[in-house]
């Protein structure tokens, strides 16, 4: 009942009652108890959805969900090799707003906003009053991809870009469409995800009528993840015309079992998504405890292909700041 009086809510609403009470979360969780051993971070605070915190289980301190998006101790533990640009793109910031990173596709932040904080996210101490392109800088944007013919794809990315408002993003598209050598417009999002809702009629509709090819990059690393309302969604965007994939991150304790990725595949599929990327952790500051060894993610990625067709099995990748594309992490070292 909780979760069906949340999800009737429009996104808007949702996004604005989303929790960022600690006390509050463990309130509703019935786990109180962690309250003494959970850390209170100064510049990367709680944030999740309640539509999110449903689909968590009551009472469990070990639900995976969970785990995602409560601060932890360890989260202040200096690791040497974890750093706050572990990909270092500020150096790839030709225009504010835009990271040229790789050689077809340009990036472009159009929101620092997100409708979650994932302890592990490897944005989490990125400059974004830097880097954000103001209304200034939408005509700067627009004249260095003319200036660049082999740009044939724009990834709007963040924080995530359906966190901003429909006016926002479908102007957004507006000016990308209107560049003829661009072929695709790419959103990587966790908004279906978090807060199925976003994937609005009038959203889907903007989308379906791009002149572009509308790719859908979705943020999910657990079965869980996934319910029924959240499948309903995601089908809707499929039906809509989109191409949908999902990237998850290979989390410590939370998804680096055999059960939990075949799992996630299959859910994944179900709803219409195929697997697109399975990233080994990006090595920012705070984020350590969720790392898992090459060796182990090897191991697990051999026993994938075992289980499941090649067509659910994603690309097991880690991303390095000096490489213009992912990095696909060597299955026969070390098999």
């Amino acid at each position: 009942m909780i979760n069906h009086l949340i999800t009737q809510k429009n996104w808007q609403t949702q996004l604005s009652e989303g929790i960022t009470s600690i006390d509050e979360l463990l309130s509703i969780l019935k786990l109180e108890s962690l309250r003494a051993d959970v850390y209170v971070p100064e510049h990367f605070e709680l944030r999740v959805p309640r539509a999110f915190v449903a689909k968590m289980t009551v009472g469990d301190s070990h639900d995976p969900l969970l785990k995602q998006v409560l601060p932890d101790q360890q989260e202040q533990v200096t690791v040497t090799g974890y750093v706050a640009d572990p990909l270092a793109e500020n150096d790839h910031n030709p225009t504010k707003g835009l990271l040229h990173k790789y050689q077809s596709r340009v990036l472009l932040t159009i929101t620092g906003a997100c409708a979650i904080h994932c302890r592990y996210c490897f944005r989490q101490h990125f400059d974004y009053s830097a880097n954000m392109p103001t209304a200034d800088a939408k005509q700067s944007i627009i004249d260095y991809i003319t200036a660049h013919p082999e740009i044939n794809e724009v990834i709007l990315s963040g924080g995530d870009p359906l966190n901003v408002t429909n006016r926002r993003l479908f102007a957004w598209l507006d000016t990308l469409e209107a560049i003829p050598q661009l072929t695709t417009i790419r959103l990587h999002t966790r908004l279906p995800i978090v807060i199925p809702a976003r994937l609005d009629a009038p959203l889907l509709e903007r989308l379906a009528q791009s002149r572009c090819h509308i790719v859908m990059v979705i943020h999910c690393n657990h079965a869980n993840e996934i319910d029924v309302l959240t499948a309903e969604y995601l089908q809707r965007a499929r039906a809509a015309g989109m191409t949908l994939l999902n990237q998850a991150v290979l989390l410590k304790g939370i998804n680096d079992s055999v059960a939990a990725q075949i799992a996630l595949s299959q859910r994944l599929f179900a709803a219409g998504v195929l697997p697109y990327y399975l990233h080994v952790l990006d090595k920012v500051a705070g984020a350590a405890h969720f790392d898992s060894d090459e060796r182990s993610a090897v191991a697990l990625y051999w026993s994938l292909l075992a289980a499941l067709p090649g067509y659910l099995v994603p690309k097991l990748v880690r991303e390095l700041p000096d490489r213009p594309f992912k990095v696909p992490i060597d299955i026969y070292n070390g098999a």
